[in-house]
């Protein structure tokens, strides 16, 4: 099933050179008609799809999809819009991704999949880097994962040059990865994929590659 029109880029494309509001104003209904509401048919879609392996999944398409808004108060670029629309399906909504969800992003630059810890909280943080001391070759064998890195290659995220006791210090001899503060994981696909009418198929099966590595960070921090 195609979900988006060719528009869906070329809009993005158009308000790279016109990101102000009059511009929005003035393509606001076909924001709506091309961009809006097919984006939120396909996040429907993806939930119900997505539900099928994890009834925890079974979420308000709406309690998913992210602003086209930018938080531009502490910016200082102050254009007022996003060049893409993105979603995480996760179960207490996007903000908990690290639970178990997907995080995913269209628009004429890429498609992006992702998932994991991205800037968890301390207590998160905590447990998830207790459960890779407790269990370091399930985790290992989790980001070693065959399909997992044929597709996105490596855990992201930046570390911390000290932890905070001795025994994570003593596992993260053998686990550096226990240093990262944020845990994530993403991969690209070329932007012609979003009127491709294996759009959805591509984001499930990308999903599914992380599934060892999600289900252990999920366990942990859940």
């Amino acid at each position: 099933m195609i979900y988006f029109s060719p528009d869906f880029n070329e809009f993005f494309k158009e308000l790279a050179a016109n990101n102000h509001k009059d511009w929005f104003d003035q393509n606001r209904d076909r924001y709506h008609k091309n961009i809006k509401e097919p984006f939120e048919a396909f996040v429907s879609d993806v939930v119900d799809e997505l539900k099928k392996d994890d009834p925890r999944l079974n979420i308000h398409p709406k309690s998913a999809i992210f602003r086209i808004n930018r938080d531009i108060r502490f910016s200082k670029d102050k254009s007022p819009y996003k060049l893409h629309r993105s979603a995480a399906v996760a179960p207490d909504g996007k903000k908990s991704i690290a639970k178990g969800g997907i995080y995913f992003e269209l628009g004429p630059g890429r498609v992006m999949v992702g998932g994991g810890a991205f800037q968890p909280s301390k207590e998160e943080l905590q447990s998830l880097r207790e459960a890779i001391a407790a269990n370091p070759k399930k985790f290992r064998k989790a980001v070693e994962d065959e399909q997992f890195l044929k597709l996105f290659e490596e855990i992201h995220g930046d570390e911390n040059k000290r932890l905070p006791n001795k025994e994570l210090t003593a596992a993260a001899r053998k686990e550096p990865l226990i240093y990262k503060k944020s845990m994530y994981y993403f991969c690209e696909s070329s932007p012609e994929l979003v009127t491709s009418d294996k759009l959805m198929r591509t984001i499930l099966e990308q999903h599914n590659a992380a599934k060892p590595i999600r289900r252990f960070i999920a366990k942990a921090v859940d």
